[in-house]
């Protein structure tokens, strides 16, 4: 097994800065996901890590191994790639095999390899099949195994399942995550899907500019996102952003924009809040509810609904701020209706107005 040690990582392309002094370390037998936008520089870390992409500065380590100019084929590495590359005239066994053989590994343990690796990712009755007679998850499962019969302490993946459909994409995640289970080898797992990187994850690294915003548990980047960037890239739909101020109020502390109002002093701010400091605040769908009787609550009109199965999104509008909350499916409102909802202040993330840091 392999731990990875990033250090002060820099890669140009020209006059063009991608990864900017980039620290990372990357625990042995840890899935870490690299998640952020296009253009981000998530894939060029990862091509970088792989020895794919020259560095313009900065180290990379393997255990206490420098390999920041080692080739390739010399990292011990596996890599699953976005397209399959898979060679369309062998047949799946001579596509996981090939690789080995130029590598002048016995036979014998290369058929060892491949009949261990076909049985993990259940594609044992494909052997004699060629890439053109199997669906995408199949294709992309054989891209896989062509990583593992490389007896690698690493595997990079690159947006590997963005090519298929959502249910093989669902499917192909759990596969993912039994396989990481089984080897407990190292996997760096690059992405836009936010969904495979808080299911996959032990730890996300969202990054946005070539700079990693927050690096954390799927949990704590989701519920205690670090930035303002952080916390409304995830989240599906995304969350809800009120700009406004604090205002001192009955003895306490609470969030106003126009005529809305929160009652914020049991928030755990990491540092008080001053009376009259801007800010913005974030609430997920999740986290606002409909008002029962008597509780202080915002009132608005429902002016969208959308039934997603388990449950219910509906828009509302409120004063003028427009608000997305979910609704289960016993509770029902129709476009046009009036609404109360409540939220769970607690849960809430608050992010300063000029850097866009958590408060």
């Amino acid at each position: 097994m392999s731990s990875v040690a990033i250090e002060n990582l820099d890669i140009r392309y020209g006059s063009v800065h991608v990864v900017k002094s980039l620290d990372l370390e990357i625990k042995d037998g840890e899935f870490l996901v690299l998640l952020g936008p296009s253009g981000c520089g998530k894939s060029t870390l990862l091509n970088a890590i792989g020895g794919l992409t020259d560095v313009s500065g900065g180290k990379i380590h393997f255990n206490d191994k420098d390999v920041t100019w080692v080739d390739p084929k010399d990292r011990g590495i596996g890599m699953v790639f976005q397209s399959y590359a898979l060679y369309p005239t062998m047949s799946v066994e001579r596509n996981m095999s090939f690789g080995l053989k130029i590598a002048g590994v016995p036979k014998a343990e290369i058929e060892k390899k491949v009949k261990w690796a076909a049985e993990l990712l259940q594609i044992t009755h494909l052997l004699d099949r060629k890439p053109s007679a199997l669906s995408g998850g199949q294709r992309q499962r054989v891209a896989i195994g062509r990583a593992l019969v490389r007896d690698a302490d690493i595997f990079l993946f690159d947006e590997p399942l963005s090519n298929l459909d959502a249910k093989l994409r669902a499917e192909l995640r759990l596969e993912i995550k039994k396989l990481h289970k089984a080897l407990g080898s190292t996997m760096i797992y690059v992405t836009h899907d936010q969904i495979e990187a808080l299911t996959l994850a032990d730890r996300i690294a969202v990054m946005k500019d070539g700079i990693i915003q927050q690096l954390d548990t799927p949990l704590n980047v989701y519920n205690k996102p670090a930035n303002e960037f952080v916390g409304t890239f995830l989240g599906s739909p995304a969350m809800n952003k009120i700009a406004g101020a604090f205002a001192t109020e009955n003895g306490g502390i609470a969030f106003k924009s126009g005529n809305f109002s929160l009652d914020v002093s049991a928030y755990p701010f990491v540092e008080p809040v001053q009376d009259g400091q801007k800010a913005t605040l974030g609430l997920r769908p999740e986290h606002l509810r409909l008002a029962h009787a008597g509780e202080a609550a915002w009132s608005g009109t429902v002016s969208l609904v959308e039934p997603m199965g388990s449950d219910i999104l509906a828009w509302s509008d409120f004063d003028g701020i427009t608000l997305s909350h979910r609704l289960s499916q016993e509770e029902h409102c129709d476009v046009g209706e009036p609404v109360s909802v409540t939220a769970d202040v607690k849960k809430a993330s608050f992010f300063e107005e000029n850097t866009g840091a958590r408060l």
